[in-house]
């Protein structure tokens, strides 16, 4: 069984960090790209940063450009997103997603269970 893991959420104020942690376990045979999407109360879940499989190609909703940075660590199946200058509007349900092959040799996407991230005027 597959499964996504965050870590890393919780309360911090406007201006600080936090570094948010997602660990895939299972029985995997490939992980292609994986990623942060947010959720704020009331609003459509939206794309925060993708990575793919040689680190090298990332993508960032304009919104956290120049703030976050996302990271992968292959060996680990893990994937990390490095939050500075936090705005309250940063404020949300953080989940990991990642495109992985499980063992039906198939390809599927699969999501954490989501982290609180609170930013505090």
């Amino acid at each position: 069984q597959v499964q996504l893991v965050e870590s890393g959420g919780g309360l911090v104020q406007a201006g600080g960090s936090l570094r948010l942690s997602c660990s895939a376990s299972g029985t995997i045979f490939g992980i292609s790209w994986m990623g942060w999407y947010r959720q704020a109360p009331g609003k459509q879940r939206e794309l925060v940063a993708t990575i793919y499989t040689d680190g090298g190609n990332t993508n960032y909703a304009d919104s956290v450009k120049g703030r976050f940075t996302i990271s992968r660590d292959n060996a680990q199946n893990t994937v990390d997103l490095q939050m500075s200058g936090l705005k309250p509007e940063d404020t949300a349900v953080y989940y990991c997603e990642a495109y992985m092959k499980d063992f039906t040799q198939r390809w599927h996407e699969f999501w954490g269970q989501g982290t609180q991230v609170t930013v505090s005027s």
